[in-house]
């Protein structure tokens, strides 16, 4: 059996491929190696009214429920990026990732640099662009270069999905299928909300494992027995619910994030009947009771 080329040998082999006309079958990407457990965290959207009032609190408060990690939202961008990065260490909460929005995302990529963190996650597209294959294309074109600067700035780029993406446009082409399709999986990576993959009608574990080479990062809110699925955005806040107490199978599908070496997992539940820390705390001891 001949051992595999490595990768300066592929390369070099591309390039005389590509000097004599024909082409080179290169093997798909490697996948992340299996972590041991999962790190928790919040997305700071969860707390979007009672951070900006105290941000240091809100956020020694989620330290104290237990939670590791902070997913930071743009209703903290108002400070230096030395700041907002400082207030984080000091909560006793690591920092890897953080949403901005599309809208002046480019912008933002030296404050994201700045904050020291891994991810830049760009949480959803325009609105007016999601009724056409155009606006999604559009939208592919922005991932490509906006992965391209965060690359070159030593991050990594990632999209986080709703449910709006998998409506058939035209064609019947989903806008999903568009924005995977003329995205390169190198520069524009995944962080899956399993609520809303589950509210558009797809197979979670199924995504999990078709699109493993792109998947980085996780987002957790329990969804109600019985929900009807659909791809509007409004009147699905009466069925966001605390994990462990819905219909998604939390064990199996965290299990296989793990296997498939993704390292973070962040709790965002956009809405919460009992007051939001109780409702943390809830997901929280759920969390910890499955040991992923």
């Amino acid at each position: 059996m001949q051992p595999n080329p490595s990768r300066r040998e592929l390369l070099r082999l591309s390039a005389l491929a590509a000097a004599a006309g024909c082409t080179v079958s290169l093997p798909r990407f490697a996948l992340a190696a299996p972590v041991e457990h999962l790190t928790y965290g919040v997305q700071l959207f969860m707390v979007r009214e009672q951070a900006p009032k105290d941000l240091a609190g809100v956020l020694k408060t989620i330290h104290q429920v237990g939670f590791t990690q902070i997913e930071l939202y743009p209703v903290v961008y108002n400070q230096p990026a030395g700041e907002l990065k400082k207030i984080v260490a000091d909560s006793g909460l690591g920092l890897v990732s953080a949403h901005f929005d599309y809208a002046g995302l480019e912008e933002k990529i030296a404050y994201a640099h700045d904050l020291g963190i891994e991810y830049m996650v760009c949480p959803m597209i325009p609105q007016e662009q999601w009724s056409s294959t155009a606006g999604f294309t559009k939208a592919a074109g922005d991932f490509n270069r906006w992965g391209k600067l965060a690359k070159d700035a030593g991050m990594t780029f990632a999209f986080h999905n709703h449910c709006y993406e998998f409506k058939p446009l035209d064609g019947g082409v989903t806008g999903w299928n568009t924005l995977m399709s003329k995205t390169d999986p190198h520069l524009v990576k995944l962080e899956f909300d399993v609520y809303w993959l589950t509210q558009a009608g797809q197979d979670p574990a199924a995504m999990l494992k078709r699109y493993a080479d792109r998947l980085v990062l996780f987002h957790m809110k329990d969804r109600t027995v019985g929900a009807p699925t659909g791809f509007a955005m409004g009147a699905v806040a009466e069925h966001f619910t605390e994990l462990g107490t819905g219909s998604i199978a939390w064990p199996e599908l965290l299990k296989q994030a793990k296997r498939q070496g993704v390292k973070y997992a962040f709790l965002d539940q956009d809405k919460t009947k009992p007051p939001v820390f109780e409702s943390m705390k809830e997901s929280f001891d759920y969390l910890k009771k499955l040991n992923v």
